[in-house]
């Protein structure tokens, strides 16, 4: 009862401590649940990258957008804010802060090679999403005069180019896996190659070993499944095939490039860098978040899935740079390197 004997109009609840169903007005209550449902959301994915997982999908499709995840997590304050929800915004400023925490660059800033400089090295990779890049990807390599060529997706278009109008004066040293589709791939060298074993596949990952400066270099292109809904096994399987290349290869100087089909937010490609002690250039450059891919579309969402790793104790990265390539939804990448004594 008020002061004047009559009853208030609501009922005399505790509304921004109470659960969900006690907020009074039904848009309160509505705001409150909806809250709770995308703050959960956002937990699981956050969750599963601060257990060092990947889950399953949506997860792994999800992580590799990983800094997004701060729109939903937002909204989800506002709407917990506007339920007068103080648990609720007390847990979406939690998940802001840990989604906050993991968009920072994962991995050392530097690389720690041993003994004196033998020479500078130019890497360039590319997806040429079916061999349709492929005139685009003659003409960058005719521009940069990359040391190394690693080609994903490189189809029978894109390998008889290849051999009919790259130079053998050039790239007189090539090891190319002729299979149409996405299966195809090439590594193209200045540098004498020797035969290395390759990577077990749905898509081609040859490798090969580079004579540099009297010093041998090994080099593997990457090509994993992606991680599409209900193939999550075999993409996790085929990473791992790439990580136990890089354990095995450990205290070797070692190039890795391709399109990952993973970003530094996956815990399959984490597991790659540590087991070999390997470095990414991207991340070593300070670009660790510039996108790769989808570069044929205007969407917001864009992401990182293509890399050239490099091991610690042999290199240093000088510059990385980025290439629209005309036909492909990746972008080239183009890393400059000084490999070193060791």
């Amino acid at each position: 009862m008020d002061a004047l004997g009559t009853a208030p109009p609501w009922p005399a609840t505790d509304a921004a401590a109470g659960p969900p169903g006690e907020r009074g007005h039904p848009w309160r209550r509505a705001s409150a649940v909806l809250g709770g449902l995308v703050l959960a959301g956002v937990s699981a994915v956050v969750g599963c990258r601060a257990a060092d997982s990947d889950g399953v999908t949506p997860v792994p499709q999800l992580l590799a957008f990983l800094p997004w995840l701060l729109v939903p997590g937002g909204a989800g304050l506002a709407l917990a804010a506007f339920g007068r929800w103080r648990l609720g915004m007390a847990w979406a400023l939690v998940v802001l802060a840990v989604t906050g925490w993991y968009t920072q660059p994962y991995g050392a800033e530097i690389t720690r090679p041993h003994g004196r400089p033998l020479g500078q090295l130019r890497v360039l990779t590319s997806n040429t999403e079916f061999g349709w890049a492929t005139d685009d990807l003659i003409a960058a390599i005719g521009r940069e005069k990359p040391d190394f060529v690693f080609v994903e997706e490189c189809a029978f278009v894109c390998a008889d180019a290849l051999e009919q109008r790259v130079a053998k004066a050039d790239y007189p040293y090539r090891n190319v896996v002729r299979e149409d589709g996405s299966a195809g791939s090439a590594i193209l060298s200045k540098y004498p190659l020797t035969d290395a074993p390759t990577i077990p596949s749905g898509m081609a990952m040859p490798g090969a070993v580079a004579r540099v400066a009297g010093r041998d270099v090994r080099l593997q292109l990457a090509h994993p499944e992606p991680p599409l809904p209900g193939r999550e096994g075999a993409w996790r399987r085929e990473l791992g095939r790439v990580r136990g290349f890089a354990a095995a290869a450990k205290g070797e100087a070692v190039i890795v490039a391709g399109d990952f089909n993973a970003t530094q937010d996956h815990a399959a490609f984490r597991s790659v860098l540590k087991a070999g002690a390997l470095h990414d250039s991207a991340r070593l450059a300070g670009k660790s978040r510039t996108y790769s891919w989808p570069a044929d579309r205007t969407t917001p969402f864009r992401t990182q899935i293509d890399h050239v790793l490099v091991s610690g104790d042999d290199f240093t990265v000088r510059s990385v740079r980025f290439l629209g390539l005309r036909g492909t939804d990746h972008r080239a990448l183009v890393v400059d390197l000084e490999l070193f004594e060791g």
